[in-house]
């Protein structure tokens, strides 16, 4: 395995946690809203991190950049968020450079997803690049390697049936009420946020349940007139929540809120009530489900559902991973040509004096001399030999960095790094 660095002083690192061993709770306290996000960039402008980007979704937050060391990026987010370095150090995951690399990938394709198939992550990861290049903390490389996830993205929606059918967190929640709730269509279902998991539940309601008895709330009532009008669903003032609340059979609730927006106090009921909290961090209070009557099931628990469609897209995997590993390459030889370009070209430039050098010595020393020939022998040499050069640095079993300062020290080149 050759010995390659991304950059000269730093190192590429994901440092994050996800659903894989991280618990809704824990989840919670490092998950970041856009204000946390923004926060954390300044800090990390303050301390000099000139790449880094930053997801922070209801499965995962994770901190994608350079530093010297990943604690750095860690720090930064244990700053930010409500979660410390112990409880990170738990459940967190660190990965460095190539491996890095790869787990983006992963995770953009929505090979890592808590659904696999579920691309909602790449619409996600183009937000988090664009919020990240606002705050001036993106590079060619951080730019290079979003467009490539997205490429491989594509390429797996077009060429693979791994998206197939209809499986993500909105239509788990819908499946689950058809499966445990009787006679679905004639209960009450208020519905309270209406940001993109509320809006795509509630397209699921109403394409799945049958159900005209569908009440939607949200903090700024236009958002949710928006939809409402759309479905011709009734809307109601965010002051009505209570009310409604102890007029419902289903609560699905998908604020996405830093505090629990549901708790015991806004509860009156003498009914069945099931509460769908597909919020990260939680935003129904886990105390609520020791109001008889209750059934409290969280984003976690729906998201465990497997079914057919679920099952049939297992089969895709391998296909995604052929793609996955296309892009990837172009992303590495790209990367890999980044680095000994300037090596190059400072080898080309120093052949070009030697050259211009030797043709003034001849041309001086013979009559008749063509120098229009000699110049196009020349030219035809250093093409050769500079792409001789290239070719070497390409191959995967030698030492980049141990050839490059080879290249550096018998040719006395003074190279430009990138």
């Amino acid at each position: 395995m050759r010995k390659y660095h991304i950059s000269k002083h730093n190192s590429f690192y994901t440092v994050g946690l996800s659903y894989k061993k991280a618990n809704a709770d824990i989840r919670g306290k490092f998950s970041l809203d856009e204000a946390g996000i923004d926060q954390l960039y300044t800090l990390a402008k303050e301390e000099g991190i000139d790449g880094l980007m930053v997801i922070s979704t209801c499965n995962r937050t994770e901190l994608h950049g350079f530093a010297q060391h990943p604690y750095q990026l860690i720090k930064l987010l244990c700053e930010v968020a409500s979660g410390n370095v112990e409880a990170f150090e738990e459940v967190g995951y660190v990965y460095k450079n190539y491996e890095a690399i790869t787990h983006m990938f992963r995770v953009g394709t929505g090979l890592d997803s808590q659904i696999l198939g579920d691309f909602e992550i790449i619409s996600q990861l183009k937000k988090s690049f664009s919020l990240a290049k606002k705050h001036g903390l993106t590079n060619h490389f951080l730019e290079r390697l979003c467009n490539s996830v997205i490429r491989a993205s594509k390429r797996i929606k077009n060429e693979t049936e791994i998206s197939s059918g209809a499986t993500s967190v909105a239509f788990a929640s819908v499946q689950y009420i058809l499966n445990t709730v009787p006679s679905v269509s004639s209960k009450q279902i208020l519905l309270f946020g209406t940001g993109k998991i509320g809006r795509n539940t509630c397209e699921n309601l109403v394409k799945h349940t049958d159900n005209s008895h569908i009440t939607l709330i949200n903090r700024t009532k236009d958002r949710a007139e928006k939809i409402g009008g759309k479905f011709s669903l009734l809307v109601q003032n965010f002051e009505e929540l209570s009310s409604e609340i102890n007029k419902a059979d289903i609560l699905i609730v998908a604020t996405g809120a830093q505090n629990p927006t549901i708790n015991k106090e806004q509860i009156n009921i003498d009914k069945p009530l099931l509460i769908l909290d597909l919020s990260i961090p939680r935003n129904v209070s886990t105390d609520v489900a020791e109001i008889k009557g209750v059934s409290l099931v969280h984003l976690d628990h729906l998201s465990k559902i497997t079914d057919d469609t679920l099952e049939r897209r297992k089969q895709f995997i391998p296909q995604a991973e052929t793609i996955i590993g296309e892009v990837q390459a172009d992303f590495t030889e790209w990367l890999e040509s980044r680095k000994f370009a300037p090596v190059i070209k400072a080898l080309k430039n120093k052949l070009q004096s030697m050259k211009e050098e030797e043709l003034d010595f001849q041309s001086k020393k013979q009559t008749n001399f063509d120098t229009v020939q000699a110049e196009l022998i020349s030219d035809r040499i250093i093409h050769k030999i500079t792409k001789q050069f290239a070719n070497h640095l390409k191959e995967t079993d030698i030492d980049t960095e141990d050839s490059l300062e080879l290249i550096r020290k018998v040719f006395q080149l003074e190279v430009d790094t990138p």
